[in-house]
């Protein structure tokens, strides 16, 4: 979600503020801004077009200066307008004398979150005498801090924090203050990026919109606030028992951020790219993996595994339905009662919390605002044992929980998610077993061929890539929809779940998914011979039950596009379309189905002339609630 960069140097930073905004792109954004110091003022560009368009704005209005800050912006209070684009200006209350020429103002601000007493603070701030150009929650602390400022920026932003209530992670610079950039965060991340020249350093949302320009990052915590200035940086937090700023120290890591991972190179979208790279992300994720121990997770992860006899999962999106996967794996192999929770809806009902549960998040930023907050509801519930299936090494979600296993998938570009699904689908069958391991659920031949169908995995999903011809075909046929039905059973529910939300995702095609034994018990009402119904048709126990489900399709008309395993004796015909898949996978077959729904959604988005990589409303990293 909401991206920003911010820099002092002594020299002209603007070309990196830019490009560290194209290198957030792919989180979602619906407009953007940068603002600098610059002839003894504060000077701005913003636009509801692409950072692309924002740079020529920004180079027609001669836009340059050693301290600055720029912000990708997802709407959330006020339309995606420009009066509403970050960054935000204070000039001071009506009538005073900083307020003499609004248009150049005195702070300028950028904050990704949301602040949810806005309101509140708004009215005090209006019968100060400010006036409010934009409907966004931001504009507020811009005009908080103004309030607070009285010659020292720092001062000002950290008598303005105590105030807001919510998430934020913010970015300020002051008219008064050359080469001086404030930044904090209370829950939304940001790092700040050491220089190693021209006395420069940097503040981002994400380290990888610093690559290139360093790769010495800290991870700033929650509650830390952070002064840069030219060769210097300071990190301070407020000290609960004394009320009062006290400096912090935190480790400077190195960290070679995937610059070139945002490379297309032959694909036509990043989408098309990611489901491609499945193999070798699978690959990667289960390089080293010789053998089935609980320490894959973790030092003292025996210890935790043997404390514990139920699973909770939290997860939102794609990451809830790999969840949903690996609840039948965790009560059919580890023999562990499992449920699963929307991490956005876990801490807002009344729940039995017990101690003896591995709290377990899935996330591929590990940023993700709601599953964070679901972590912290349950450990504040009693339930100390937290586990995290994550692709960021250095996120959040990592740093929050007792052990992790990072998947390996690399940046994924794409909004919908495609190879962080299945990598997290590998971590959670790697945890199934190490539990299964340690409640002697597992014997050493059951372990064995596991880990041999792991290792094939890779071959099996290249096998499965070499269909996308096919689905090609079919794309042209659903182009010309605006509905869908998508059935499974089993475990492959969940997997008919993600392939309906990819493609309503990026096509814009109403798509619903739904066990397919309640097809009577409803569903069957829609359909029609205008209706595509995908089924997923694995040979597994329920096939037989499943090829009933689809004569009822049929009877009513109904057009069946189906992902069959080849020995299930499912042949086309009229009102049936079949795809053959290479190989039945056994327990591991959620990870063969789901890619040909990723391809089938993929073209159908591209037939569909859709921005595939970018799909309206939506964001790659959801860091707020």
């Amino acid at each position: 979600m909401c991206g920003i960069v911010g820099a002092v140097s002594q020299r002209n930073i603007v070309p990196i503020l830019l490009e560290g905004l194209k290198r957030l792109e792919y989180r979602g954004y619906d407009s953007c801004g940068v603002a600098v110091h610059q002839g003894g003022g504060l000077k701005r560009a913003r636009s509801t077009s692409r950072v692309a368009e924002l740079q020529a704005q920004a180079d027609q209005d001669g836009i340059a200066s050693g301290t600055g800050i720029a912000h990708t912006r997802w709407a959330t209070h006020g339309a995606p307008a420009v009066h509403n684009a970050h960054p935000h200006f204070s000039a001071g209350p009506a009538g005073s004398a900083e307020a003499v020429g609004q248009s150049v103002g005195r702070v300028a601000l950028v904050h990704n979150g949301i602040i949810e007493n806005h309101d509140e603070l708004r009215a005090e701030l209006k019968a100060r005498g400010y006036q409010f150009a934009s409907q966004t929650d931001t504009e507020v602390i811009a005009h908080l801090v103004d309030h607070y400022y009285n010659g020292d920026l720092l001062e000002a932003v950290q008598q303005a924090l105590p105030r807001l209530k919510g998430a934020y992670a913010v970015a300020v610079f002051c008219r008064d203050e050359p080469h001086r950039v404030v930044a904090a965060r209370e829950g939304s991340p940001l790092v700040l990026g050491v220089g190693e020249g021209h006395g420069e350093n940097f503040v981002a949302s994400d380290a990888m919109a610093l690559a290139g320009v360093t790769d010495q990052i800290v991870y700033l915590e929650e509650g830390d606030v952070v002064d840069l200035q030219l060769g210097r940086y300071w990190i301070s937090r407020l000290d609960a028992q004394t009320g009062r700023y006290a400096a912090v120290q935190r480790p400077v890591k190195t960290v070679h951020a995937h610059s070139g991972a945002a490379e297309l190179g032959p694909y036509r979208h990043y989408m098309q790219k990611e489901i491609f790279e499945q193999p070798t992300a699978i690959a990667n994720t289960l390089e080293a993996i010789t053998g089935i121990s609980p320490e894959l997770f973790g030092d003292g992860a025996y210890r935790v595994f043997k404390d514990v006899d139920k699973v909770l999962i939290l997860a939102c999106g794609t990451s809830y339905y790999s969840g949903s996967t690996a609840k039948y794996w965790l009560e059919s192999i580890a023999r562990i009662p499992t449920s699963v929770e929307i991490a956005s809806e876990y801490r807002y009902r009344d729940s039995v919390p017990d101690p003896k549960t591995l709290v377990v998040t899935i996330s591929q930023s590990g940023e993700t605002a709601d599953t964070i907050a679901a972590l912290k509801h349950a450990r504040a519930q009693g339930m100390p044992h937290t586990l995290t299936i994550c692709n960021v090494a250095t996120s959040a979600m990592v740093r929050e929980c007792e052990l992790a296993y990072i998947t390996r998938a690399g940046a994924e570009i794409g909004v919908a998610s495609t190879k962080a699904f299945t990598t997290q689908l590998v971590g959670l069958f790697l945890l199934t077993l190490a539990l299964a391991q340690t409640r002697g659920q597992l014997s050493e031949a059951d372990e064995a061929q596991h880990l041999k169908d792991l290792r094939h995995l890779p071959v099996a999903v290249q096998a499965v890539l070499a269909l996308e011809p096919q689905v090609i075909a079919w794309s042209e046929e659903f182009a010309r929809k605006e509905n869908a039905l998508f059935l499974g059973r089993g475990l492959h529910y969940p997997i008919a779940l993600e392939g309906a939300l990819k493609l309503k995702e990026i096509s814009y095609i109403h798509a619903e998914a739904y066990p397919a034994g309640e097809l009577k018990h409803g569903p069957l009402a829609l359909v029609t011979a205008e209706m595509p119904v995908v089924t997923v048709a694995p040979n597994d126990a329920l096939l037989e039950k499943l090829k009933s489900n689809m004569q009822e399709v049929r009877a009513r008309g109904g057009q069946l596009y189906v992902f069959a395993d080849g020995d299930t004796a499912i042949e086309s015909e009229p009102g049936l379309h079949v795809i053959r898949m290479p190989e039945h996978y056994g327990a591991l077959s959620p990870i063969l189905h789901v890619v040909p729904l990723q391809l089938l959604a993929y073209h159908t988005a591209c037939a569909r002339g859709t921005d595939v990589d970018k799909p309206r409303n939506l964001a790659k990293s959801v860091t707020v609630e």
